[in-house]
């Protein structure tokens, strides 16, 4: 996984965790994604330093508003490509493990493409 990418894991999983729970600390978040504290500990302090979180002195994590456009951007990769991917066969469980690779990867414009493709021909949910 490059930094890109585990960086939009890290927004990912913060937005997802605050949307179930009003506080998110680095113990959560290494939790939800099965790393080491040492490991949360460190990208949280890179996204601290870049701009995407704050940290308050209680050790509670906040999307900034960059953080958090960034976060909701690359969720609704995910929903939409699971979704899609299920609508065409896929399992859930692989769908899901697929959208999480394909999600940092795509491109604006085929991404663009996939959610006119959707909205005009819709899916079966």
């Amino acid at each position: 996984m490059n930094v890109y990418e585990s960086r939009e894991m890290y927004l990912e999983t913060i937005l997802v965790l605050s949307r179930s729970s009003p506080s998110v600390r680095s113990v959560d978040v290494a939790a939800y994604m099965g790393y080491s504290k040492p490991s949360v500990s460190r990208a949280i302090g890179l996204l601290k330093k870049e701009g995407s979180i704050s940290v308050d002195t209680n050790g509670y994590i906040t999307l900034t508003p960059e953080g958090e456009a960034k976060a909701k951007t690359i969720y609704e990769r995910h929903t939409l490509l699971s979704k899609l991917l299920m609508n065409l066969g896929v399992s859930e469980e692989t769908a899901a493990e697929d959208a999480c690779r394909i999600e940092h990867y795509i491109s604006e414009e085929t991404f663009d493409a996939i959610k006119r493709h959707v909205k005009k021909y819709g899916s079966k949910e």
